[in-house]
């Protein structure tokens, strides 16, 4: 366990030796803007320092280190460098941010800053945590060794999530991903939902609160970074969602981490990075975003013996329904543990939720189930495999029943496969009755 001590180690950066030594503040000066980017000259520190600018009549705004040129650093406010005058005022704050926990944060909704947008009082938080995170050793963490029950029924019979398991879950826009975010936050066996929602549209935020999240309501914490957020403050609010779900894994607890969107994530890190002069790469992205995404999803996961876990969910948008070409659905597949896949098809269809469990898949299921589940999967995948590499001929009429036993089964069982699949919104399915429903999808008539 992280004593308070080490935390306050890790978390409470000293103040600069050169400042140090005559313990005076020293201040520097704005001496250019470059869109959101700004130069400050006159003061030295590393990159990721937080900083604070003096602007008229206004509270100093925080900004973030986010490179150094010849004779001046690269900072980028929080909030926006509108009001920033040439020649402002900037000292250093500290060389790491760190951020407040405690309990109260259950049941409340933040913004990037870590102040509430539920029109209560600050949460009273005393114990500090790096935005960074703690780093653990691999060594140290403990394996995926139990399933985790995520309440919903496709998930939980085909494609089963191991407590700890980094998931991603892909998806077009309207295709249904934010209902069945809902339906997770609220039927997942998890102590602590956080729930980091990263680029979204302002309205939704209410939205999903009210209408998805409901009865898990007092068991979450929701970050909201809305899309009128500047790329820092979108970038700090993921880092603070998945922040908070480690201090809850070091208490012991463990968590369900959503984070909506891991692609909005990527955008904002290109757009610091395009900001600060790196060369663009694959469509646009610099090669740092992608390291730094697989870094961000290595925070969650198992922690030691004596801690918790942390099950993560990263939502990542495909453009036009592209699961292969797009560079962060590419990146975020290889760097997780699984991936569900959202289907525009089944939507189409009125098939919810839309999961196309041909495409989807978790890598440490078998590990996890009994030799049963793993053959009734199985069984149920390659029946739904066939049905769809003849679907073809199937609706022009061309297939004969009698050709292809496997086929025939494939279509005898169709309507009871489907409605396996089907779940409504409200309704949770917990990991036996997931089971129970698909042997009773492939048990034979009168069995």
């Amino acid at each position: 366990m992280i004593t308070a001590e080490r935390l306050r180690a890790l978390t409470l950066a000293p103040v600069p030796a050169a400042l140090a030594a005559d313990n005076v503040r020293r201040f520097g000066r704005i001496i250019r803007s470059n869109g959101e980017v700004l130069h400050a000259s006159g003061i030295i520190a590393p990159i990721g320092a937080r900083c604070r600018i003096e602007v008229a009549g206004q509270m100093a705004l925080a900004a973030e280190v986010v490179g150094f040129g010849a004779g001046a650093l690269l900072v980028m406010p929080e909030q926006g460098a509108r009001g920033v005058t040439r020649g402002a005022r900037i000292h250093v704050e500290s060389d790491a941010p760190a951020l407040l926990m405690g309990q109260t944060l259950l049941g409340r909704v933040l913004d990037a800053r870590g102040q509430p947008l539920d029109a209560q009082p600050p949460p009273a938080v005393a114990q500090p945590w790096p935005l960074l995170g703690v780093p653990l050793n691999p060594m140290q963490r403990t394996r995926l060794a139990a399933p985790f029950d995520i309440g919903v029924c496709a998930i939980n019979a085909l494609a089963t999530l191991g407590r700890g398991m980094r998931v991603g879950l892909f998806a077009g826009s309207g295709v249904g991903k934010t209902t069945l975010l809902g339906m997770m936050a609220r039927h997942a066996a998890a102590d602590v939902v956080v729930l980091g929602m990263i680029g979204e549209r302002g309205r939704e935020i209410r939205e999903f609160i009210e209408d998805h999240l409901d009865a898990a309501r007092g068991r979450s914490v929701v970050v909201a970074s809305p899309a009128d957020d500047t790329a820092l403050a979108r970038v700090h609010g993921a880092y603070r969602a998945c922040a908070i779900a480690e201090y809850f894994r070091a208490q012991g607890r463990h968590v369900l981490l959503i984070v909506d969107s891991l692609t909005r994530l990527a955008m904002a890190l290109r757009e610091i990075g395009l900001a600060v002069g790196e060369p663009p790469a694959t469509r646009g992205y610099p090669a740092s975003v992608f390291a730094a995404l697989a870094a961000y999803v290595e925070r969650a996961g198992n922690g030691s013996a004596a801690q918790g876990s942390i099950t993560a969910i990263y939502t990542v948008l495909v453009e036009g329904d592209d699961h292969v070409g797009d560079p962060v659905a590419d990146t975020a597949r290889s760097v997780l543990d699984g991936h569900i896949v959202l289907s525009r098809a089944l939507a189409e269809a009125a098939m919810f939720p839309p999961i196309d469990i041909l495409a989807s898949l978790s890598r440490p299921m078998n590990s996890l189930v009994s030799p049963e589940h793993q053959a009734l999967a199985a069984r149920f995948r390659a029946l739904a495999a066939r049905r769809a590499e003849k679907q073809d001929m199937i609706d022009l009429g061309a297939y004969a029943a009698g050709r292809d036993a496997l086929l025939d089964e494939a279509l005898r069982r169709a309507p009871a496969m489907e409605q396996m699949l089907r779940q409504g919104t409200a309704q949770a399915v917990p990991m036996a009755a997931s089971l129970a429903a698909l042997r009773a999808a492939l048990a034979e008539p009168g069995a």
